[in-house]
């Protein structure tokens, strides 16, 4: 049996001093929760899945020394390499891809903001990867859906036949990189829409519903509480 190179590329666009929407001087990534840095947990809960797996963390190039003083700061030492981002969330993911020197195999990108990803979730993302090419984490809606046209009116959706996208998004390394060849277009809104123009189905996977991203103040207050439940099992 052919051994399945594995790579989990957390990808993060903020910068140190740009936490609008958290209302902090540092990037969300980067705050404490629990007493860890939110992509410590990102990075160790993707090598809990396993443990031989390669770590492909993408980051502003300005970023690169703030991030090993905090390694040191916090006793770091899970094996990792830097990959420096570009302007817009494709080209980082783009930058990250670059850096993985072999064709054959499959990669996981992942936001590094989503510490709370299940490693069942990681594990079944591979494995239907490796089956069909790709594999999406994605979730029930569990509120009412309406959409609002261009005129103001709104018209109701079956909830039931949508699903809010998550990561890890999962590819066969050798088609996710041929995909990231093209032009960056307007409608590349994640990783699975810039597989889909190439004309190839992506395949959902069952994600788990906290593993929200984490961006505002109320996130953090949430993910402090869930990790108080782990601590109380």
């Amino acid at each position: 049996m052919q051994q399945i190179k594995r790579n989990a590329e957390s990808s993060n666009f903020g910068r140190r001093g740009k936490g609008t929407r958290m209302g902090t001087q540092i990037s969300k990534q980067y705050i404490p929760i629990g007493g860890t840095p939110v992509l410590m947990r990102t990075l160790e809960t993707f090598h809990q899945a396993d443990s031989e797996i390669r770590l492909v963390l993408v980051l502003p190039k300005d970023d690169f020394e703030y991030w090993k003083s905090l390694c040191s700061e916090y006793d770091f030492t899970l094996q990792h390499q830097l990959v420096a981002g570009g302007e817009t969330r494709f080209q980082s993911v783009r930058n990250g891809l670059h850096a993985i020197a072999f064709e054959e195999g499959l990669v996981a990108i992942h936001d590094g903001v989503r510490p709370f990803v299940k490693t069942e979730v990681i594990r079944e993302s591979f494995a239907q990867a490796e089956l069909t090419g790709s594999a999406i984490a994605v979730v029930p809606l569990k509120d009412s859906l309406r959409e609002v046209t261009e005129e103001g009116n709104s018209n109701f959706r079956e909830r039931h036949r949508y699903r809010l996208v998550q990561t890890p998004q999962t590819f066969q390394l050798e088609k996710i990189k041929k995909a990231f060849l093209t032009a960056e277009r307007p409608e590349f809104t994640d990783d699975a829409t810039v597989y889909e123009y190439q004309g190839w189905q992506v395949t959902l996977i069952e994600g788990n519903p906290e593993n929200i991203k984490l961006t505002t103040p109320e996130d953090l207050d949430f993910a402090e509480y869930l990790l108080s439940k782990r601590s109380h099992r």
